[in-house]
């Protein structure tokens, strides 16, 4: 008996670990069936205004007033741009508490998905931890930290009282005059495939737990590739192109079961996105099998036309700034004659509970109150540093002029985006557009250069303090923040080109023509053309959009870690390679760029 058990005694670890897996796997298939039966009783139980009422997504303000979250049966709501739920994250977490409560006290206590734009971190909060933007992540090239980022910023979004996030952005930007290119990972399909699955472990996690979030992945389908890089432009490529280079990332996201897909602003092949039926419905959720909700972009109702993009496949409606009434009335009167078909209806609100079940909202409503301590903790900011250090791309370092010493005796640190937590931190930072000013908790790169030097570090913010005696003359220089096509170049909203302006030049001109060490570091949400700016410096750093950590860039600039980040994008040589539809791409063998996709030095 004794040989006998020696002899099977390898495999019983293996039976077990067999048994295991198959009850885990049996769980989680026991658990979508129930799922699946509370879904469609609940969905017997409801009147039609009801079910629109699910498939309405409004503002805390200004779109509703005092009872309306129940009397409309309203499905979700958001926090975006304008009047803030309070001061402090608890006071947050009551103002959507309140409306919470409001949702469960109707008939059917159907309970609100409240939604944000944690687009690097939970940013729309003053105090919590900002991340590098998702350009800067993909020169990381590491998923472990994305996940990492990730799960951060749904902790973080969940003690300001959400659990839904318009996160992440996984389009393949085409040109670098498009102003959402630091939204995106990068111009590579692999590399933003790969950050996709990464993200999206870290956002959702187990969907029922209070620290995970819904995600989204955003926006289907063509967003980065319109022509001339036009916010909501035309994509004018082939089936064949979207689906060889922008679709992959999608098929991974439903692949990891991502919560919500956000329709695109742009057209394709002159039809909307909103309303393109063939991508929504028949590619998106009957062929790719995604079952969670498709959302609408700002007031996609009435700029996409209205029910047809119900009919198309949109689930839930970003009803805002006045379109709430018009959408609920307009669409019940389609259903009425039949216009759109209460099927069409009932998949949509089916796709909605859904997720309301997955997330757990019907036994735990509420937000986590003990998370709150976490916001902006140390835990969070040091792993937002690491990003920052990972994501720098080192692009020049001629006769080794990096690492500097700390020792270096006189150090001028030049530009006001060495000294402003807002500008380094790029557009969708406390505001939509950003802000040049500093915000709580956050570290700058001045701050940081200040903290490592055992030298004399000066600062000369507009490079008129003739500090010709310095050592090493550390230039910041870069973009101000934007956000959507308020950074389209060309746009009528703005000046801003593929070069840095007058100013910044004369930054970088002033120091280096006097033969001091000249160390560039650029922020940008995008690579522009800089190649004169990078013949005048001894070492050139591409810094992207850093965020609250910008000591990390310190960390790096003096040797306490090298530099490890690759270029997600092709680096442009000069302005004219912008000339046609699309800037350098590695795909694209007719542009040669200055530096190629996948460039980055050490030490």
């Amino acid at each position: 008996m004794t040989s006998s058990f020696h002899k099977y005694r390898f495999f019983i670890p293996l039976i077990l670990t067999v048994f295991s897996c198959k009850n885990a796997i049996e769980t989680k298939v026991d658990k979508e069936i129930i799922i699946e039966k509370k879904v469609d009783s609940l969905l017997k139980l409801m009147t039609l205004e009801e079910k629109i009422g699910q498939m309405s997504q409004v503002r805390h303000f200004w779109d509703i007033s005092k009872n309306d979250v129940a009397t409309k049966f309203i499905g979700s709501v958001i926090h975006t741009q304008g009047v803030n739920p309070g001061e402090t994250a608890k006071e947050w977490q009551q103002k959507f508490i309140k409306l919470q409560k409001q949702a469960l006290s109707t008939r059917l206590g159907i309970p609100l998905l409240f939604g944000v734009d944690a687009i690097h971190g939970q940013n729309t909060f003053n105090g919590a931890t900002i991340f590098p933007h998702n350009i800067g992540l993909g020169a990381t090239a590491n998923a472990k930290l994305v996940e990492e980022a990730a799960a951060i910023t749904a902790i973080e979004a969940q003690a300001t009282g959400f659990n839904w996030v318009f996160s992440p952005c996984i389009a393949i930007p085409y040109n670098e005059k498009w102003g959402r290119v630091y939204e995106a990972f990068s111009e590579s399909t692999e590399l933003t495939s790969i950050l996709t699955k990464a993200s999206i472990k870290g956002h959702q996690g187990d969907l029922s737990d209070s620290k995970t979030v819904m995600a989204t992945a955003k926006h289907f389908i063509g967003d980065g590739a319109t022509e001339f890089g036009v916010e909501g432009g035309e994509t004018s490529l082939s089936n064949n192109e979207i689906n060889k280079r922008l679709m992959p990332p999608y098929k991974i996201a439903v692949n990891e079961k991502v919560g919500a897909v956000m329709a695109s602003f742009n057209t394709l092949n002159r039809k909307p996105m909103h309303a393109n039926k063939a991508y929504l419905t028949d590619t998106l959720k009957q062929k790719m099998k995604f079952d969670g909700i498709v959302v609408s972009d700002w007031k996609g109702y009435t700029k996409f036309g209205r029910n047809n993009i119900v009919n198309a496949g949109v689930d839930m409606i970003m009803a805002v700034d006045g379109d709430l009434d018009y959408f609920q009335s307009n669409l019940k009167k389609a259903v009425d004659s039949s216009y759109v078909s209460e099927v069409r209806i009932n998949d949509a609100v089916k796709r909605i509970l859904r997720q309301k079940f997955r997330l757990d909202l019907f036994k735990k409503p509420f937000p986590d109150s003990t998370l709150v301590s976490k916001i902006g903790s140390k835990a969070h900011r040091d792993i937002a540093k690491q990003a920052v250090r990972e994501s720098l791309v080192l692009l020049k370092n001629a006769n080794n002029a990096l690492p500097l010493s700390k020792e270096t005796k006189k150090i001028v640190v030049v530009g006001e985006h060495a000294n402003s937590s807002g500008l380094q931190s790029g557009g969708w930072t406390i505001n939509w557009q950003g802000t040049s000013e500093n915000y709580k908790g956050a570290t700058t790169i001045l701050d940081g250069i200040k903290k490592l030097s055992k030298g004399n570090v000066v600062y000369d913010k507009d490079a008129k303090g003739n500090y010709f005696d310095a050592d090493v003359a550390v230039i910041i220089v870069g973009e101000t923040p934007y956000a959507e096509f308020f950074g389209d170049i060309g746009h009528e909203s703005n000046t801003r080109k593929l070069t840095l302006t007058k100013e910044h030049q004369k930054y970088i001109k002033t120091y280096s023509e006097k033969g001091i060490k000249t160390i560039v570091v650029l922020i940008s949400g995008r690579p522009l053309v800089v190649t004169k700016q990078i013949k005048k410096s001894d070492a050139f750093v591409a810094a992207w959009l850093p965020g609250s950590e910008g000591d990390g860039i310190a960390e790096v600039l003096f040797g306490d870690f090298n530099f490890s980040g690759k270029l997600p994008h092709s680096w442009p040589n000069v302005v004219n390679d912008f000339k046609g539809k699309y800037g350098p791409n590695f795909w694209d063998k007719s542009i040669k760029p200055l530096y190629p996709f996948g460039y980055g030095l050490k030490y």
